[in-house]
């Protein structure tokens, strides 16, 4: 690889759009589409095994009983991020799973693939790969 295509792929990785589009999580075959919400990012579940499955499946493991009846498809499991340094920081996911929200970090890392880190607290924390959908 030529030293300008190096250096036009570090310079997308580091655009705080390069985490825009549609991206297929590491598990479940789920899809989350990132779009820019003002400063910030937000992420929507679009499908997943689970919805495919069950088109009106709900988000029962929400911690808040009040949440249990909303459905999983088109929810918001991404959000309150500010972008520094080529990182998406300071933001939050939400696992359906296990109905609970981890501090969140997203690192463009190419164009096709993102570093994704949910804490609990650091040093507790759990990394994920999501590949873009085209």
């Amino acid at each position: 690889m030529s030293i300008t295509l190096l250096a036009l792929a570090a310079a997308a990785a580091a655009s705080p759009d390069a985490v825009v589009g549609r991206w297929k999580t590491e598990t479940r075959n789920g899809i989350v589409e990132i779009t820019r919400c003002g400063a910030s990012l937000c992420g929507k579940l679009l499908s997943s095994d689970g919805i495919n499955a069950n088109p009106a499946l709900k988000d029962s493991n929400n911690k808040d009983e009040k949440l249990r009846g909303r459905p999983l498809k088109g929810l918001q499991i991404l959000g309150g991020f500010s972008f520094k340094d080529g990182v998406w920081n300071g933001g939050t996911i939400y696992n359906a799973e296990d109905g609970k929200t981890y501090d969140a970090r997203i690192t463009s890392v190419d164009p096709n693939m993102l570093k994704l880190r949910g804490c609990i607290f650091v040093p507790l924390c759990k990394n994920q790969t999501w590949t873009r959908v085209r």
